[in-house]
C-alpha cells in the first residue's frame, strides 16, 4: 500500500457525513429534537465562510492539529465536528437571572457547557438566551470554539516510567476568587478534585490528578473556570525537550 492510499483525503466528520446510509429505519418521535441537533446532519449541508472551513472542506486539512498549526482562526463549529466527530458534551450549570422592565420581568438562562473527547481536547463556553434549550445549544457552540488541547504526561514520583494520563507538573488556575491547583498522581490514584472538576478532567481524558482548592468552591462555574485555566496553565508553560522525555508529556490526542 502506497503512503497516497494511506493518507485520509478527507476529515473523519465529513467521511461520516458523506458515508452511504444504512436502510432508513421507522421514526422515533421522541429522537426528534435530537436528530435537530446532530451535528454530523449539519454537516451535509455546510457552506464553509472562512479559510479555514474551505481547506477542511477540499480535504487540505483533515486534522485539528493541523488546523492549529494553519495559525487561522476557527470560527466555525463545523470545522471542529468535521476535524473530531462525536465530541462529548456535559452541562455544568443552568441559572435563571430576570430582569425587571417596565412590562414586567424578562427571565433568561445562563449556561455553561464542556466539551472534549476524553483524549487530550476539551473546551468550556458560556451563553445566554430566553429559552434554556436555545442557552444549551448556544453554549456547546462556543465550548467546540473553544477548544485546546491537553499536554498530559507522567509526572508522579510515585509511578513507575512510561506514559501517563495525569498532568505532567503542578500548575495553578484561577477564576474571580476560585483556586485550584492540579498536582501529578500515580497511576490508579483516581481524580482526587471536585465533582465539577472531574467532570471538565474526565472529558479532557485526564485519569489521575491531585488537587488542592482555594476559595468559594460552591461556585459551579468559577469551579469549572479555574480548573479549565489550570489545563491551559500546562500548555502556556515552556518545557525544554528533554524534560518533554523524561516526563513522557504528549500534546493532544494519543496518535
Amino acid at each position: 500500500m502506497t503512503e497516497e492510499e494511506t493518507t485520509p483525503t478527507m476529515a473523519p466528520g465529513l467521511l461520516q457525513a458523506y458515508a452511504p446510509e444504512e436502510a432508513e429505519e421507522k421514526p422515533d418521535p421522541r429522537r426528534r429534537r435530537r436528530n435537530q441537533d446532530d451535528p454530523i446532519a449539519a454537516l451535509r449541508k455546510w457552506e464553509p465562510r472562512t479559510r479555514l472551513g474551505a481547506a477542511v472542506m477540499a480535504g487540505k486539512i483533515v486534522t485539528y492539529e493541523a488546523a492549529l498549526a494553519s495559525g487561522l482562526p476557527i470560527r466555525e463549529v463545523q470545522i471542529v465536528d468535521a476535524l473530531i466527530p462525536n465530541l462529548e458534551d456535559q452541562v455544568i450549570s443552568v441559572n435563571m437571572v430576570q430582569r425587571m422592565t417596565d412590562s414586567g420581568r424578562r427571565p433568561r438562562f445562563n449556561v455553561m457547557a464542556c466539551v472534549g473527547n476524553r483524549d487530550g481536547y476539551v473546551g468550556l463556553g458560556m451563553a445566554k438566551a430566553k429559552d434554556a434549550s436555545a442557552a444549551i445549544r448556544k453554549a456547546i457552540v462556543a465550548a467546540k470554539l473553544n477548544l485546546i488541547p491537553v499536554q498530559r504526561g507522567n509526572g508522579s514520583w510515585e509511578s513507575s516510567p512510561g506514559p501517563g494520563n495525569t498532568v505532567p507538573f503542578k500548575v495553578n488556575g484561577r477564576a474571580a476568587s476560585t483556586r485550584v491547583t492540579l498536582m501529578p498522581a500515580a497511576k490508579g490514584k483516581g481524580l482526587v478534585i471536585g465533582e465539577t472538576g472531574k467532570r471538565v478532567l474526565e472529558l479532557a481524558g485526564i485519569e489521575d490528578v491531585l488537587s488542592r482548592t482555594k476559595g468559594q468552591t460552591r461556585t459551579t462555574i468559577n469551579y469549572a473556570a479555574a480548573t479549565f485555566n489550570a489545563l491551559k496553565g500546562v500548555n502556556a508553560t515552556r518545557v525544554t525537550q528533554g524534560q518533554r522525555e523524561k516526563l513522557y508529556i504528549h500534546t493532544g490526542r494519543k496518535l
